[in-house]
């Protein structure tokens, strides 16, 4: 396991000695998924937090008619996990699942705990990235309700550029809320605008 992107990572927003660097990898584990395998299923408790390497994970939660709703990807050198399942230890709401053969780092609950014991900055870095996952769940949710679907496109292909061309259509389509039919039209007419 090379921790380097890792660290680069969490080096964004905290400054970290050798020995800290050290305390923190060791608290994390490797773990690889194939295309499509689950990392989390809806009504499990969510126990670790994950940071992908390599591929791309997707969260989408199904409804009662059957239709997934995807909250988020994260491709390399992001993280993911069900939030409201790994703070409240309550059966999550998301299902996370490899797009493609995911290789990731796993943080557990319970060491992230000893982590902040050990290393207490690790503390602000978790409240900034939760900080900034409330912000982008909040614009999302006003992009929703207020943006057209051409619109939320054009934010989407900002957010991801990496997966604009990389993701079945249908999955880009559930994330921003309109057809894939939809989504075919608008990126063929953003080509011809281009």
């Amino acid at each position: 396991m090379d921790p380097s992107l890792i660290l680069n990572n969490v080096c964004k927003h905290i400054h970290l000695t050798e020995t800290e660097k050290e305390i923190f990898t060791s608290f994390l584990h490797a773990k690889k998924l194939k295309k499509k395998e689950c990392l989390l299923h809806q009504g499990e408790i969510c126990k670790h937090s994950a940071f992908v390497l390599s591929g791309c994970l997707r969260g989408y939660s199904i409804d009662k008619n059957g239709t997934e709703h995807v909250l988020s990807f994260a491709p390399a050198d992001w993280w993911m996990a069900d939030m409201y399942s790994l703070i409240s230890q309550q059966p999550g709401v998301l299902n996370i699942e490899a797009l493609e053969e995911t290789e990731m780092l796993l943080l557990s609950k319970t060491n992230q705990e000893r982590l902040y014991a050990e290393v207490p900055k690790f503390e602000r870095f978790f409240r900034i990235l939760a900080e900034k996952s409330l912000v982008a769940n909040q614009q999302r949710l006003i992009d929703r309700l207020s943006l057209t679907g051409e619109e939320r496109y054009k934010i989407f292909c900002n957010r991801y550029p990496t997966l604009i061309n990389h993701l079945p259509q249908k999955q880009i389509a559930a994330y921003i809320g309109v057809s894939p039919e939809f989504l075919s039209r608008a990126r063929a007419a953003a080509v011809n605008r281009g």
